[in-house]
């Protein structure tokens, strides 16, 4: 019997294989190449596995898919079936990428461009990953189940709280405080990546105007800049004068200039803006 996937599933199908693949090639290229050979824990269960390999005979590879065993486990009650699946695949290939890649040069001149730059390279990785809700396992794994009871807390914020305790443990393994410096650059670079390609780098302002002059503040926006607007009535608690309240959205990069649209057209206009 021969079972049939619709386009649309084999399609999604074929994207989650090539998030999985991407994903786990790039962060295991970033620790490769910048953190590994500079002692950079870069959080997450990979940073636990740099700084337990520097202490035992095992491989940073082997220490990572033997660390996320448990996490693994604890997943099968909380994910779904797809997500668990992809995650253990994505967790197998990173050790095994981590293996392959072993012929790339190191950078081991300068440690801050490599914290830096690992972190740049991992955030890509893991973001790739966290858009189809698929993790590498570990610490990013933790911090997908967290985001389910923590839904309003980014993920790149997540995973930053988690990684500072595994940033304590490797200086107390590599008894070196700058393994904590470069570490925490790490970690933040990462997380800023991560969570610039889940919410987008250009971020949208959320603009309100509370103005007397409503209709000629939207006809203003509308014919400038092309973007739409909400009127509600408003009243002034303090005054009791009638007012309105106008709502529009813009990007960060002509925010400057609705700003000056709307003083040019009511310089008693009340505006303050929200991402």
């Amino acid at each position: 019997m021969r079972i049939t996937l619709p386009k649309s599933k084999l399609l999604m199908l074929l994207f989650d294989l090539l998030a999985v693949i991407t994903g786990s090639l790039v962060v295991a290229a970033a620790l490769v190449v910048f953190t590994i050979p500079n002692n950079i824990a870069p959080g997450g269960v990979s940073g636990l596995a740099t700084a337990l390999a520097h202490i035992s005979p095992i491989a940073v590879s082997l220490w990572s898919l033997l660390l996320n065993v448990p996490l693994l486990l604890c997943a099968l009650w909380k994910m779904g079936k797809r997500s668990l699946i992809f995650t253990l695949l994505s967790t197998v290939l990173l050790s095994v990428f981590i293996e392959l890649l072993s012929f790339l040069p190191v950078y081991t001149n300068d440690k801050l461009i490599a914290s830096v730059f690992g972190g740049v390279i991992m955030g890509f990785g893991v973001g790739v990953l966290f858009l189809r809700n698929i993790s590498t396992g570990g610490t990013d794994l933790l911090a997908l189940l967290l985001k389910k009871p923590l839904p309003n807390l980014p993920s790149g914020t997540l995973l930053m709280i988690i990684d500072a305790i595994i940033v304590i443990i490797a200086v107390i393994v590599f008894r070196e405080l700058d393994v904590a410096l470069y570490s925490a650059v790490t970690i933040f670079v990462t997380a800023k990546v991560i969570d610039a390609m889940a919410e987008g780098v250009d971020y949208a302002k959320v603009i309100y105007i509370v103005t007397a002059k409503g209709k000629e503040v939207s006809d203003v926006l509308n014919a400038n800049l092309e973007r739409g607007t909400t009127i509600l009535p408003a009243t002034g608690g303090y005054t009791g004068n009638d007012k309105q309240l106008v709502i529009t959205v813009t990007r960060r990069n002509v925010l400057a200039q609705t700003l000056r649209l709307i003083k040019q057209t009511d310089p008693a206009a009340f505006t303050f803006v929200t991402d």
